[in-house]
C-alpha cells in the first residue's frame, strides 16, 4: 500500500505527540504529511476532549479517504492513556462516542488506529528503551529525561512494526496490541 498523503494524529500530551511524530518520521513520512492535534492544556479533561474530537476526525478521515486516489491515501491515529482503567474500557468509550455522534463504527480495513498505552505512554517509552515495567505502576513522574528517551523509543517502535518482526516475550499487553494496530495501517 502507498504511503499516506496525510496522517492526522490526535494525542493528549507532548510525550504522545513526540513518540508518534518520531515514529511516523522513521516510517518515511515527511513532516508535511503529519498533522497533529494536541489536547488543549488547562481546558478540562484531555481524555474527554479526545473522545469528543474522535468522532469528528473519523468523519473527516472518511471524507478525505473517499476523495483520495490510491496515491493519496490518508490515515488517522488517536492515542490516549488507559490510566487506571483497562484498555478494553477505553476502547468501549470510543465506540460509544461514535455511536452518540451517529458515526458508524471503524472497520478493520480503515487506516484508523486507536492506541491505548496502559497505564500511560511513559510505560511504553520505558519498555521500548529496554526497561522492565508493568502496566499498573504510574511511571509518569519517575524520571525527568523523557525527551531524551523518546527518540530511542520511537525507533524501537518502528523496528517492532516492521513485517515479520517477533516481539519480545516480555512485551507488555497494551504495546503488543497496538503494534498490531500500527501494522494494520501499513505505513
Amino acid at each position: 500500500m502507498s504511503s499516506p498523503s496525510v496522517v492526522v494524529v490526535i494525542v493528549e500530551d507532548d510525550h504522545h505527540k513526540m513518540l508518534i511524530y518520531r515514529y511516523l518520521r522513521s516510517r518515511g513520512l515527511s513532516s508535511h504529511q503529519i498533522t497533529t492535534k494536541l489536547s488543549p492544556s488547562g481546558q478540562g479533561s484531555a481524555e474527554q476532549w479526545i473522545r469528543t474530537v474522535y468522532a469528528t476526525e473519523v468523519r473527516a478521515y472518511r471524507i478525505r479517504h473517499a476523495k483520495a486516489t490510491s496515491a493519496q491515501a490518508t490515515g488517522l491515529i488517536v492515542m490516549i492513556d488507559a490510566d487506571i482503567g483497562t484498555v478494553q474500557n477505553r476502547l468501549k468509550q470510543f465506540m460509544h462516542a461514535l455511536e452518540e455522534s451517529g458515526v458508524p463504527k471503524v472497520e478493520h480495513v480503515e487506516r484508523i488506529a486507536l492506541l491505548v498505552p496502559k497505564r500511560n505512554v511513559e510505560t511504553w517509552i520505558l519498555r521500548l528503551t529496554d526497561c522492565a515495567v508493568n502496566e499498573e505502576t504510574n511511571y509518569k513522574r519517575t524520571r525527568h529525561d523523557w525527551h531524551e528517551l523518546i527518540p530511542r523509543a520511537s525507533e524501537q517502535l518502528s523496528q517492532w512494526t516492521r513485517p515479520n518482526t517477533a516481539l519480545p516475550e516480555d512485551c507488555i499487553d497494551s504495546l503488543r496490541r497496538d503494534v498490531s494496530e500500527l501494522n494494520r495501517l501499513q505505513f
